[in-house]
């Protein structure tokens, strides 16, 4: 592992700072915020003011002198009122590039080693196709999982389907209207259920919303789908069988879609998992005195003293002693404490669900389910919107299925490859899904989390502009310089990238340089936004550097090979940011 750029230079100003006769905790060196002045600078000096009584100038100016002979910067100036601006040495931030080379992570340190982390993608519902409104969470997810294996961590990915509710009465009820015939219907049937569902994926997809329509209009239908429901939570046999086939089906198709997105899940437990847990944490909560009768539902107070607002308790049980999506949560919670005890928990869903997860955490936390010190986070999402600014619909206003998104993107991209053709059609068509899944989740990703977004195919599929596809055609680009110079019989091993010449050469060492500090940073805040902005900006740095370099028709073979070094470890680092947002480049665009 390498220490990070910015925290090797403010341990030099803390010496500097102790040799002045200073405190060392003014000692905080930043990235500049005017780099036409600086690289890096440091303001403690107008700080450490108040407490010696001294313009800060001339403290700024003795911290200065100590570092004028100092091997690591080209330049350190003092500036009234009181600032330290530094640059940093050509020749020092090649031998930290040249370090970066040398490891597999890039210098990276990998915090994580030895803990667990749970994410709970805030599962889809089986019985259903994948619908835009999941693709938000399966990215977002996704992201953050690789992020926290780059940082060393064992991340535990929970698909985390809803298998347990009304949809699957629903479901039971719809299909006995439609087939009576079937054993699962006949009380006398004593045998063995068959093995082979009596249904399809496409006609599952039909039943769902037809039972849900029938339900809203028929009364009878709907208390005899609560009734199906209990029935199969309760263990009624031709129930589970029924469920058994939902299941099985739904998940293999579940498995195809998440695969077109190169999502992957350790774990395909569902709500379903969390029932054997909720008799005993309903006892436990009793037993604790933290849960009590309220209008009949069983409830668990969850406020603080130090809430802004008044936050009502969760709802464990309700009246007519149906557990909920809180107790469902907190019986996984208890599950996956005795499986893995992961040292932080990180579930995403729709920022609306905000106050479920604060009452879920808070409970888990009042009960003693999990540690005090472990961290529950809540990735609260906003929604993926058409130009219109309301959600993204199909033409005809109906949900649109991901499947048929995807479909969209790869047309599109595949259009723009054959405008300047010069692959075949196949060829063009595998890169078109290549470059169109990077289209959707840069896309996502690079907005906050937080945030609604727009989701437009035009600009997101463009070769142009802070996208996917321009980040990849960066890659290719030097993927294709990379294989001249091989052709041309040259190889640059053993060679060292050298101090830079010009200054786009060092704009571009400066931001290779900050890698470490910007993973690191992306996954304290699980902020997958910070990646993207950071492998824009390195994109543009290298393409600056590429406009106004001669790179192959460079006469000086030993500088062509620090060039080619340079462009080695941009390669790597553009790769490591895209694989870490969940998508990969192809060999030509």
């Amino acid at each position: 592992m390498m220490k990070k750029i910015l925290d090797l230079i403010t341990a030099e100003v803390t010496n500097a700072f102790l040799s002045a006769g200073y405190e060392a905790k003014y000692d905080r060196a930043t990235l500049s915020n005017r780099p036409d002045l600086c690289e890096f600078q440091c303001n403690g000096a107008m700080a450490a003011a108040k407490a010696y009584k001294k313009a800060p100038f001339m403290i700024a100016d003795a911290v200065s002198q100590g570092l004028q002979d100092n091997k690591m910067f080209a330049s350190v100036e003092s500036v009234k009122p009181g600032f330290l601006n530094l640059r940093i040495s050509e020749a020092y931030l090649a031998d930290y590039l040249n370090e970066m080379q040398t490891h597999e992570k890039l210098g990276l340190e990998e915090t994580g080693q030895g803990q667990d982390i749970i994410v709970d993608y805030g599962g889809a519902n089986v019985a259903k196709p994948l619908h835009v409104g999941h693709l938000r969470s399966a990215i977002i997810g996704e992201s953050i999982k690789r992020m926290g294996q780059y940082m060393g961590y064992h991340m535990i990915g929970d698909v985390h389907l809803g298998d347990w509710g009304l949809q699957m009465g629903l479901i039971i009820e719809e299909l006995r209207d439609r087939r009576p015939d079937l054993v699962y219907f006949d009380e006398s049937y004593t045998g063995e259920y068959p093995s082979e569902a009596p249904f399809t994926i496409s006609e599952l997809e039909e039943i769902y919303p037809a039972a849900s329509k029938k339900s809203k209009e028929n009364e009878a239908f709907r208390e005899r789908a609560h009734e199906a429901t209990l029935k199969l939570q309760s263990g009624y046999a031709p129930c589970r069988a029924i469920w058994n086939h939902i299941m099985h089906v739904s998940v293999a198709d579940l498995k195809k879609n998440y695969e077109n997105l190169d999502v992957h899940f350790d774990l395909w437990k569902g709500e379903s998992d969390a029932d054997p847990y909720i008799p005993g944490l309903i006892q436990s909560l009793l037993d604790q005195g933290l849960a009590y009768e309220s209008q009949g539902a069983l409830v668990v107070d969850i406020a603080e003293d130090t809430d802004s607002k008044e936050l009502p308790p969760c709802i464990i049980r309700k009246s007519d002693g149906a557990a909920l999506y809180a107790t469902s949560d907190l019986g996984t919670i208890i599950e996956r404490e005795r499986d893995f005890s992961p040292v932080e928990y990180i579930y995403l869903a729709d920022k609306r669900q905000q106050l479920h997860f604060t009452q879920v955490f808070r409970v888990a936390k009042k009960a003693g389910f999990v540690r005090p010190e472990t961290r529950m986070i809540h990735i609260g999402f906003g929604t993926m919107n058409g130009k219109n600014g309301k959600p993204y619909k199909t033409r005809d206003g109906g949900v649109m299925r991901l499947e048929h998104l995807i479909a969209d993107v790869n047309e599109a991209v595949y259009a723009r490859i054959m405008e300047n053709r010069s692959i075949s059609e196949t060829e063009a068509k595998e890169t078109a899904k290549i470059v169109g899944l990077a289209a959707i989740k840069y896309g996502d990703l690079s907005n906050q989390a937080s945030k609604d977004y727009v989701f437009d195919i035009d600009r997101f599929t463009s070769f142009e502009g802070n996208t996917g596809p321009y980040i990849l055609y960066t890659i290719v680009r030097i993927k294709s310089i990379l294989k001249k110079y091989q052709a041309a019989g040259r190889s640059a091993d053993g060679k060292q990238i050298l101090p830079a010449g010009a200054a786009e050469e060092k704009d571009l060492m400066l931001e290779l340089a900050k890698w470490n500090s910007v993973i690191e940073n992306a996954f304290e805040e699980t902020a997958p936004h910070k990646i993207c902005a950071y492998i824009y900006d390195l994109a543009n740095a290298f393409n600056r550097f590429y406009h106004a370099t001669k790179i192959l028709a460079q006469e000086d073979e030993t500088v062509q090979a620090g060039y080619i070094r340079l462009l080695e470890l941009t390669k790597r680092v553009l790769e490591a940011g895209i694989s870490v947002l969940g998508f990969s480049a192809p060999e030509r665009m």
